[in-house]
């Protein structure tokens, strides 16, 4: 009898038992597996290049939903979480050396290049990795495990190769397998610097896809997606800027006309912006066009005769100001080859 009794408890209090071992993490509740791939080579425009050594590197950790494009079509391919080590840290304690550093010395027209062993390649801008809110968004992921719907328990394919890995990305194209090579190299682009200009004004702004004009823009539509953005504006030199307000049209919705959607333009493009005194700033294709935060560029028009005018840019993503370009003349649409 006091047997029956015990196993009678035992089974009763199963469940209890079930539901202590459960926790308030959706993200960790399958096991995961180490991803394989070669060794990781930087070079470019740094003084020390050579191998990745990851044992140096803290382990990061993201939370991804894959989409991706499929004869023109947007398919969903799972939802993971993988660990692995940040482009932020790998590049860390890579020293930039810029080709045109006589001419302009910031980082903030610096691309970044991740080629892997297909040959594939997509491009970063520096201000992405380095100058955004939310840090360490993008890594080389060696370890992945499935986050498997509750109700539906679908097991979406495991990843078996290491694997770049874009968590801000919409579309998940620039999620390569294998990637080998990472390539630091200034915008290709090169301006005049003009130093104390008596008049600080553009009267207009052209954007220039692939050294021809498409679009010269003297104001804004106002029809084009607006957004007001509060912002607590700080610099990486001069530190606080006052508490201000940035009312202005969303960029992706100037340039959609100009720029298509697409694979190739997730991977390859990258926008220049620059200003009339020569101060110029690079954000890529996806950081503009494929975000999934809800977090957006801004092109402001404060109008004709405005001090330090007319158009000029708002990063919301970033949580410096130094990529608020003011004075725009030109915004350029280049491709990485």
């Amino acid at each position: 009898m006091k047997w029956f009794i015990l196993f009678l408890t035992i089974v009763l209090c199963l469940p209890l038992f079930s539901v202590r071992e459960k926790n308030n993490d959706f993200y960790d509740n399958t096991p995961s597996i180490q991803l394989k791939g070669p060794d990781i080579e930087v070079k470019g425009e740094i003084s020390n290049p050579g191998k990745v050594d990851f044992s140096e590197l803290p382990l990061r950790s993201l939370i991804v939903r894959e989409a991706v494009f499929q004869d023109e079509k947007q398919v969903f391919i799972g939802s993971y979480r993988y660990q692995g080590y940040s482009l932020f840290d790998i590049l860390k304690e890579r020293f930039v050396d810029k080709r045109n550093k006589e001419e302009f010395g910031s980082v903030i027209d610096l691309l970044v290049v991740v080629e892997n062993t297909q040959g594939e390649k997509t491009v970063f801008s520096w201000g992405e990795i380095y100058y955004p809110s939310v840090l360490h968004r993008i890594i080389v992921a060696t370890r992945v495990s499935r986050i498997i719907p509750s109700k539906t328990k679908e097991k979406w394919p495991l990843p078996e190769k290491i694997k770049l890995v874009c968590a801000n990305d919409m579309m998940s194209e620039r999620n390569l397998e294998n990637p080998i090579k990472i390539t630091v190299y200034s915008s290709p682009l090169s301006f005049k610097i003009r130093r104390n200009l008596k008049t600080m004004y553009s009267v207009k702004m052209n954007v220039i896809r692939n050294n021809h004009k498409r679009i010269e823009i003297d104001h804004l539509d106002e029809n084009l997606e607006g957004r007001t953005y509060p912002s607590v504006f700080y610099g990486r030199g001069r530190g606080f800027h006052g508490i201000q307000f940035f009312k202005g049209k969303l960029l992706k919705s100037l340039l959609h006309q100009a720029v298509a959607f697409n694979r190739e333009n997730i991977r390859s493009g990258y926008f220049v912006v620059s200003a009339l005194d020569g101060y110029r700033v690079v954000i890529s294709f996806s950081e503009l066009f494929n975000r999934n935060d809800q977090v957006d560029f801004l092109i402001i028009d404060k109008g004709e005769g405005s001090k330090k005018g007319r158009f000029r840019l708002f990063p919301a993503p970033d949580f410096f100001s130094d990529r608020a370009v003011h004075t725009i003349d030109s915004i350029f649409f280049r491709q990485i080859k």
